[in-house]
């Protein structure tokens, strides 16, 4: 059994793989035409790539996060005509294509994350759209295997996501560092959390700080300022090869209320694109935006939030040349 995709004037078949039961394919949308920045579509061998990846069956609260890709390509129209107000970057002149979405497999985790990873093997450099963030494992997983060794990661959120499991799901939203940190996929003395916020067991703090990793509450970037808090993100990552994952709920609630596990107190818009516009230069390979649940949203504020931080990201690799 086939899926079919339409687009303009022709269709595309994605097959089920083998010993599956299902599989979830959805439109491509993203900005216009039908293509993030009206990137061409569907060629893997493109410098940069841009995926949906619509799974959230690992949520614990509120679901929907399946529908994020299609909200952000959408929001991403906002984004098409002009240049990065300050660096004068244009994402569009990179090479750049959107790959539509990720097939998962309904209601198996570990068979969604395995192929996940196997969509992503090989892509040069891909910017996910989520999706939970429990993808970013199957993300990290397949870049790791690509370059041969682990990354420095910049991990903006509310939540630690550092639990061993979430209320005995063992591959849950909230987990994925954990088993990033634990397979070896992230050199956790080079990973930076920015945001964080929501309660937590001391026993996740003890693990998270005894890794090596380094955690920056949601207070302290308040009362600090975007650029020292680029610049200590900047000291921690250092200059290995490194991955952004951005969970649209270190934005706070009033920023971003379409999302499933929302926390007061979080980053203003303004605060993540001072951040994100001063890390030019990190040796970053790919990143994700995830945690985007539009059923949730209030006029489109999340999805476009997510839209933009995913273009500024792109603004830096533009940037680069």
């Amino acid at each position: 059994m086939a899926a079919v995709v339409a687009e303009e004037g022709r269709s595309w078949t994605g097959r089920r793989g083998a010993g599956l039961t299902s599989v979830m394919v959805t439109p491509i949308t993203f900005a216009a035409p039908h293509a993030f920045l009206g990137a061409r579509l569907h060629d893997r061998g493109a410098a940069f790539c841009v995926a949906g990846v619509p799974m959230d069956i690992g949520t614990t609260n509120r679901a929907g996060s399946r529908d994020g890709p299609r909200a952000i390509r959408a929001a991403a129209r906002m984004l098409t005509d002009g240049r990065h107000p300050d660096s004068g970057a244009d994402p569009t002149t990179l090479d750049l294509s959107d790959l539509g979405e990720f097939e998962i497999a309904l209601g198996d985790i570990p068979g969604s994350l395995a192929r996940i990873e196997e969509q992503a093997a090989g892509l040069n450099h891909l910017l996910a759209f989520g999706g939970e963030h429990g993808v970013t494992l199957a993300l990290l997983r397949a870049l790791v295997k690509r370059i041969g060794q682990p990354v420095g990661l910049v991990h903006i959120d509310a939540h630690l996501d550092t639990s061993e499991d979430n209320f005995g799901q063992r591959f849950a939203h909230g987990s994925v560092f954990w088993h990033a940190i634990s397979e070896g996929l992230v050199a956790p003395k080079r990973m930076i959390q920015v945001g964080i916020r929501a309660p937590a067991w001391p026993d996740m703090y003890e693990w998270t700080r005894g890794q090596g990793v380094t955690i920056v509450p949601a207070q302290d970037v308040h009362e600090s300022t975007p650029a020292a808090i680029a610049a200590q993100i900047r000291a921690v990552v250092g200059g290995g090869p490194a991955y952004l994952s951005f969970d649209i709920d270190g934005l706070d609630p009033a920023f971003a209320p379409g999302t499933g596990t929302p926390e007061i107190g979080g980053l203003a818009t303004w605060q993540a694109q001072g951040i994100l516009r001063r890390l030019g230069g990190i040796d970053f390979r790919g990143a994700d935006v995830v945690e985007v649940a539009p059923a949730h949203d209030v006029a489109e504020i999340t999805a476009l939030a997510a839209a933009t931080m995913g273009w500024e990201y792109l603004c830096l690799m533009a940037g680069k040349g």
